[in-house]
């Protein structure tokens, strides 16, 4: 007989509806608007919305209102809550059962990817930067912008005191330096540089992370908490992309 008070951890509850569990699926791979998300599932648009409303109560998806188009709002997945969640379910079964990264194993597989945002001043040379370094190497990333301006200040500070890593020799890039480039997996961090995102050969997985822009035209002084939560948010997202590529790469 089942105890009175035994009920599935709340997680199982909120993700274990079919198309929920779908919609966190579509947001794995890349921060997606409601009218991507409906054309992907299949259904219509006020049922869409009603579950992306319940994971966000759930705390197990964000929004961010898009920069290209006000009107729009971008999805993507709390990833580091995601994973908690998982392995607390796993850890309600058995102390043994423990979720165990790609980025874990003892060897990284080589990858190449390809950063974009549209200064390329911030947010993209910051992720590239911290995906080699995380990667120690092993991935070969890089950073472009559709309209390239100097590295901010406050990007080289934050690398440099809070991660240890030198940016000073960041030069600013076009996105189309890298046009006839392969990789293996190309990023947009900025709702506009999505837009015009042009494609690359042998067909590079392709995502976006919608992710405010830091550089706000404050001085650097108030806008220094800004770029360090946005590197933060990088750290984050890199990790996991990690685990996807080592994953896909076979890395042991």
């Amino acid at each position: 007989m089942v105890p009175p008070n035994f009920d599935p951890p709340a997680f199982l509850k909120l993700a274990g509806h079919p198309l929920r569990w779908r919609l966190l699926d579509e947001l794995a791979r890349s921060d997606l608007v409601v009218h991507e998300l409906t054309a992907a599932t299949g259904e219509p648009q006020n049922l869409v919305s009603y579950h992306l409303g319940k994971l966000r109560e759930g705390g197990l998806v964000s929004a961010r209102r898009s920069s290209a188009d006000r009107r729009d709002m971008y999805y993507g997945l709390d990833l580091a809550q995601l994973d908690a969640r998982l392995s607390a379910v796993g850890g309600a079964l058995h102390p043994g059962l423990r979720l165990t990264r790609a980025s874990d194993r003892a060897r990284i597989a080589p990858a190449r990817v390809l950063f974009l945002c549209s200064g390329n001043s911030a947010r993209s040379p910051m992720a590239a930067a911290l995906t080699r370094a995380r990667s120690g190497g092993a991935i070969d990333a890089v950073s472009a912008g559709s309209h390239p301006r100097p590295l901010h200040p406050n990007a080289l500070r934050t690398m440099r005191e809070d991660y240890g890593i030198d940016l000073a020799a960041h030069a600013p890039t076009r996105l189309d330096a890298f046009a006839a480039e392969r990789f293996d997996s190309v990023i947009s961090l900025c709702d506009r540089v999505r837009e015009v995102c042009p494609e690359f050969p042998d067909d590079p997985d392709v995502a976006h992370w919608s992710i405010a822009n830091p550089v706000t035209g404050d001085a650097d002084d108030v806008t220094w908490p800004l770029f360090r939560q946005t590197a933060a948010e990088l750290a984050t997202r890199v990790a996991f992309l990690i685990a996807a590529l080592n994953d896909k790469g076979g890395g042991t």
